[in-house]
């Protein structure tokens, strides 16, 4: 296994610290490993598509203003 050093904020740190019974390199691993799974799945799906990036875009920009419509209060 190989160490990969990352950056965060003074303030999540010291969230972090809060809990030291966490082992919070398992929990990054854990992420890095989902997120991993979640592109390569991506990738599988989108590997033969034909849509541009400005088809996507658009797409995107519509799912995005349904979402929050359908989030808006009555």
């Amino acid at each position: 296994m190989v160490n990969v050093t990352i950056n965060v904020p003074i303030d999540l740190k010291t969230k972090l610290e809060t809990y030291p019974e966490i082992n919070w390199s398992e929990v990054a691993r854990q992420a890095w490993n989902e997120k991993v799974h979640q592109l390569d799945l991506m990738n599988k799906l989108t590997k033969k598509s034909k849509a541009s990036d400005a088809s996507i875009a658009e797409l995107a920009k519509l799912i995005k203003h349904g979402m929050a419509r359908r989030h808006e209060k009555p």
